[in-house]
């Protein structure tokens, strides 16, 4: 029975930092890091924005940071938790530095420091407008180089192994003992046992038709922890960026940061009128659930598809040193952004809840941490405030590695008195074709759209939630007699989360940030 010390679901910030931190402090731990996808095909790649971190005590502070992330959370978060990630980010900022990630200088030699919503001072690190490419980068770079790691693409994690498994009647405690893995390319299901699991999964984009995330965000971790019993909460605040460029086509959008608004772009409706003054007195530097409701109110009351963003008006030289690929992008797409107004359009880009984790990043479940956006670590409330969100990875893959080499070095781990069974995939056949499988994807995303977009209603909840009970028992009967496949398995995972949306979103019963109910 092969054990690993410490299993990492996810190859994003969160599982590199947390990998990094555990193999650097406990040499001699076995560290396996499984992803679905190709290792840099991340939720962190596409992070455009920046980390934001006070490095100019003068003009900042801890405190303003913290009130901050304070008011964008709409009263909901949990001030502890922000306390320690604003006031650990500059530690964290410069170890990733010293692990080559690359932040933009001013001519002085200090960071190059931008704003974005809802941010009252200019703090946000970046590189470029692909800040997350390069810590993504810089970081996969040097976990290359510790030999007790070992990462693994195109495995995709099936479940949790918990007591489930051993047919136990379980009342209290759950632990997790590792999890059943999929190798994709041989189509055959490991049972991986390991000491201490990580789920460093990402975010759950792909539940609605249009999202900034990509195509690998369908949330596999908070899928596979609502499974095995773990406690999960505020999946209803779904946090919608106002500005993906717009496209006739459902799927992946192209983000437009928040640090173009930073800035000085302005937004203007289809006949070219301003409107951010009507809603908020920031205007394009409010906070992204209010922008996000002005945009969608506009196109409703117009009957329009999209809004524009205009950068027009802005320094051309500076602009093109701040967001090169921003500019490019969109003049692949037909759009020069100095002479022509682009269309832009919200779309699904963050959730702020998810499986509840604790300081150190533990979860309800023993043994098992969350780490990044598919944790609930309390630091968004309601409502996220940009660029604090590669900032939470770091920080609370920090903590969480220091607790888990902690486990480790007590070393009284249970899991060598069990014999857990092999996967079982009896009674399973392979399908002729998967087009059910995309058939159910599709009316699943288009469901949450309308029904449980940015501005929902009771009924319009009620008639969601009875639709994805009868798409849930379909899915579940594919699942069950069907050979396993990653597209089912993202299915499964995609149900389970917006089953979970629907049941929390009914049960809210006050506008918060990012969650508005036309009846409330």
């Amino acid at each position: 029975m092969v054990v690993q010390d410490v299993l990492v679901i996810g190859s994003g910030i969160a599982g590199l930092s947390y990998a990094l931190k555990i193999a650097n402090q406990y040499p001699e731990a076995k560290i396996k890091i499984v992803t679905k996808g190709n290792e840099d095909e991340t939720n962190t790649k596409y992070a455009q924005g920046g980390v934001a971190v006070v490095t100019d005590f003068i003009q900042d502070s801890f405190e303003k940071h913290i009130e901050d992330t304070l008011i964008a959370g709409d009263g909901s978060c949990k001030l502890a938790a922000v306390e320690v990630v604003v006031k650990e980010a500059p530690e964290r900022i410069k170890e990733i530095v010293d692990w080559g990630v690359r932040f933009d200088k001013n001519p002085e030699g200090l960071y190059d420091l931008g704003r974005e919503g809802g941010h009252t001072e200019n703090r946000i690190v970046h590189h470029k407008d692909i800040t997350g490419r390069e810590i993504e980068r810089a970081m996969l770079e040097t976990i290359k180089k510790i030999t007790n790691v070992e990462i693994l693409t195109h495995h995709f994690v099936v479940d949790l192994i918990t007591e489930h498994h051993l047919g136990l009647d379980l009342k209290d405690e759950v632990t997790c003992y590792g999890a059943y893995i999929l190798d994709i390319e041989s189509q055959t299901i490991i049972r991986q046992l390991s000491k201490v699991t990580l789920l460093a999964t990402g975010g759950v984009g792909h539940v609605y038709k249009n999202t900034t995330n990509p195509i690998i965000a369908t949330g596999d971790g908070i899928g596979l922890a609502i499974r095995a019993g773990a406690s999960v909460s505020r999946m209803q605040f779904i946090q919608f960026h106002p500005t993906a460029f717009y496209s006739e086509f459902d799927g992946q959008l192209f983000l437009i940061s928040e640090a173009v608004r930073g800035f000085g772009a302005k937004l203007r409706t289809k006949d070219g009128n301003l409107f951010m003054h009507k809603y908020d007195e920031r205007e394009e530097l409010a906070s992204r659930d209010i922008l996000a409701r002005a945009i969608d109110n506009e196109m409703k009351l117009r009957g329009d598809d999209y809004v524009y963003i205009d950068c027009r008006h802005l320094d051309q030289e500076k602009f093109l040193e701040h967001f090169p690929n921003i500019y490019k992008k969109c003049k692949i797409e037909g759009y020069d952004m100095f002479t022509e107004l682009v269309p832009v359009v919200p779309a699904s880009h963050y959730l702020c809840g998810g499986i509840d984790a604790d300081l150190d990043g533990k979860t309800s479940i023993e043994n098992l941490f969350a780490v990044g956006e598919c944790s609930n670590s309390g630091l968004h409330g309601a409502n996220r405030l940009a660029s604090n969100s590669l900032l939470e990875a770091m920080v609370f893959g920090h903590r969480s590695a220091v607790k888990s080499v902690q486990l480790l070095q007590k070393n009284e781990f249970k899991i060598n008195n069990h014999q857990f069974p092999e996967w079982n995939a009896e009674g399973t056949q392979l399908q002729d074709e998967l087009v059910l499988i995309s058939y159910f994807r599709k009316q699943m995303q288009a469901m949450m759209s309308e029904l449980v977009g940015i501005v929902r209603s009771n009924s319009r909840l009620i008639m969601a939630q009875k639709r994805i009970i009868e798409i849930e028992k379909m899915v579940k009967e594919i699942y069950d007699f069907s050979v396993i496949s990653p597209k089912l398995l993202e299915l499964r995972n995609l149900v389970n989360v917006a089953q979970l949306i629907i049941e929390q979103s009914i049960a809210q019963q006050e506008n918060k940030g990012t969650f508005y109910n036309k009846d409330l």
